[in-house]
């Protein structure tokens, strides 16, 4: 896998953006995706977050599609990160510290703080984690991604 702050490692809520109804950040989610899909831009995520994604749209369009959009996601991210017994700790230390993210995203952090990648998410409260390379999901942030 590619390291350094030029890989990113990207959040459940870009890939659910980017395959969602109309909404500010579809537009951003979507160019992140077609840029990674171009090899413009070096990007990957955890099976747990495309495990993630699957389950958020199993719920609105049904388990087949949500399942070949997930081995999509997989296929355009591989190779997808592992998260270690190291991670899982790391991660628990930052959601029981004040103000973390949630368990899933404090593990997710962890990652990110690992492998020294950049987190996209439109989560605001990974901001909360000290020294985590963070792009929050806009069209400015993108934009300047993609520069």
């Amino acid at each position: 896998m590619p390291a350094g702050a030029r890989l990113l490692l990207l959040d459940t809520t870009v890939l659910v953006y980017a395959k969602g109804a109309d909404h500010p950040l579809r537009d951003p989610s979507r160019d992140l995706i077609q840029a990674i899909a171009e090899q413009r831009i070096d990007a990957t995520t955890t099976p747990e977050v495309i495990q993630e994604f699957v389950h958020v749209r199993a719920r609105r369009r049904g388990r087949e599609e949500a399942a070949a959009l997930g081995r999509d996601y997989a296929e355009l991210l591989s190779p997808l990160v592992s998260v270690e017994s190291t991670h899982l700790e790391r991660g628990l230390a930052i959601f029981t510290s004040a103000d973390s993210p949630g368990a899933f995203d404090s593990v997710l952090a962890a990652v990110a703080l690992d492998t020294g990648a950049r987190l996209v998410s439109a989560d605001e409260a990974f901001a909360k984690v000290r020294g985590l390379n963070l792009s929050i999901l806009n069209g400015e942030n993108i934009r300047q991604l993609l520069d």
